[in-house]
């Protein structure tokens, strides 16, 4: 974003995924969805298990929640939006 003059989070937010450790020394610090991930894990291992074991198991969607980790890359959207194209675009 800084090679194309933008500003983060001033001029656009990023917002990644799979909040770790590192997100929090990032610069800006990295607004982040957590997942639980060890959840994730023993599910898919619990299925895994009963494949092999011949087992049935539950087949529904499991829906685990996610966290919204808000940090130094995100801001308000403005209240007055209007788009303009990034330094160096032309607009269509």
């Amino acid at each position: 974003m800084r090679q194309r003059g933008l500003e983060v989070p001033a001029d656009v937010s990023v917002v990644g995924f799979d909040d770790t450790e590192l997100m929090r020394f990032t610069d800006p610090p990295l607004t982040t969805v957590y997942q639980p991930v060890t959840r994730i894990v023993d599910h898919a291992v619990d299925i895994l298990l009963a494949q092999i074991q011949g087992r049935p198991y539950d087949r529904a969607e499991r829906m685990l929640p996610g966290e919204l980790i808000v940090r130094g890359t995100t801001a308000r959207a403005p209240s007055h939006f209007s788009a303009r194209p990034l330094p160096g675009k032309r607009a269509h």
